[in-house]
């Protein structure tokens, strides 16, 4: 599918434009990325309320206009209106695909992806398990490259930290930070590991400096956010991920990796995470940190791949002339 002209739309929050590159690679494209803003009240209301694109598009997101794209890869609810502008602008030609629930009638793509703790389901929706995202082997082989001449100093086993923060389903508190900080430091003693830890904008500059203070005098590298991010590189050469239990991208990410999964509760939580979190280990694939590491096998997460081989059967009916694509 080199050949063909494609398009990512988001309203620019990094975890959801990664899902959509992470489809888009499956695919072999080398997309365009959009990032709209839609005006107020518009913004508020879409897309239950839909209007043109022209009247609702605010002049500081990127333009939405023709040459229109052969495939449009898109999610979050700001992206809808300018998705369905493009499908509409190529007359049905462009081939548009919503990650997510899109909260509108599903006739309004050719293909809409949701993880399987949502409850939509349709004949032109495909279920993955986790979120679609960019980790191959060969990304995970060419940052171990990069990175593996300092990392390979650490003991094992080597244990990757990601921690996220809070959101609106779970909470963050420098008490829970110490926690998790203090679990983590115990085990990296008891069990002799090395330690890779990377935080996220959501963690905040007190929790962070609250885990560097707890893991202090450990054989860790803690990523200061500055330089050529090592995030898939500690990803590669992990023994063991624990992974806080906020992030749903975080997690799957890991989970595609092959290697053990153990997650790290915060407070909080919500009915879908619960689903999501109880899938997972449900499956084999994620296990509870409760102190000590341990070892496991599982099939490996392939969502991204997933959705692009959708897109391709769909693709192919169409090009055929078959008329409707079969459930």
């Amino acid at each position: 599918m080199h050949d063909e002209m494609a398009w990512v739309i988001t309203d620019g929050k990094a975890g959801m434009e990664v899902q959509c590159l992470g489809v888009a690679e499956a695919l072999g494209l080398r997309p365009v990325i959009k990032r709209v803003v839609l005006r107020p009240p518009w913004r508020l209301v879409s897309p239950y309320i839909r209007v043109r694109l022209d009247r609702c598009a605010a002049p500081t997101g990127d333009p939405v206009s023709p040459p229109w794209p052969d495939i449009v890869i898109a999610t979050g609810r700001q992206s809808i209106a300018p998705a369905l502008a493009a499908r509409r602008g190529s007359r049905g030609r462009c081939f548009l695909v919503q990650l997510q629930n899109p909260v509108i009638a599903p006739r309004h793509f050719d293909l809409i992806a949701v993880p399987e703790h949502d409850r939509l389901r349709g004949g032109n929706v495909v279920t993955t398990v986790g979120a679609p995202n960019r980790v191959t082997r060969a990304r995970l082989d060419e940052a171990a490259a990069r990175h593996g001449a300092r990392l390979e100093a650490l003991p094992r086993p080597r244990v990757a930290v990601l921690v996220g923060g809070g959101n609106s389903a779970y909470r963050l508190s420098e008490a829970r930070m110490a926690a998790i900080a203090d679990a983590v430091a115990a085990m990296a003693r008891n069990e002799g590991a090395g330690l890779m830890v990377t935080a996220s904008r959501r963690t905040g500059p007190a929790n962070e400096a609250t885990l560097r203070s707890r893991l202090a005098g450990l054989p860790a590298e803690i990523w200061d956010g500055t330089g050529d991010n090592p995030y898939f590189a500690y990803l590669a050469l992990a023994d063991v991920v624990l992974v806080t239990v906020d992030s749903i991208n975080m997690v799957s990410e890991a989970a595609t990796t092959g290697t053990p999964v153990m997650t790290l509760d915060l407070d909080g939580g919500s009915a879908k995470f619960a689903r999501f979190h109880g899938n997972l280990r449900g499956r084999g694939v994620t296990r509870p940190f409760t102190g000590r590491l341990e070892r496991w096998a599982y099939q490996p997460l392939a969502d991204a791949a997933k959705v692009a081989d959708e897109v391709r059967r769909r693709l192919a009916v169409r090009q055929a002339g078959a008329g409707a694509i079969p459930d």
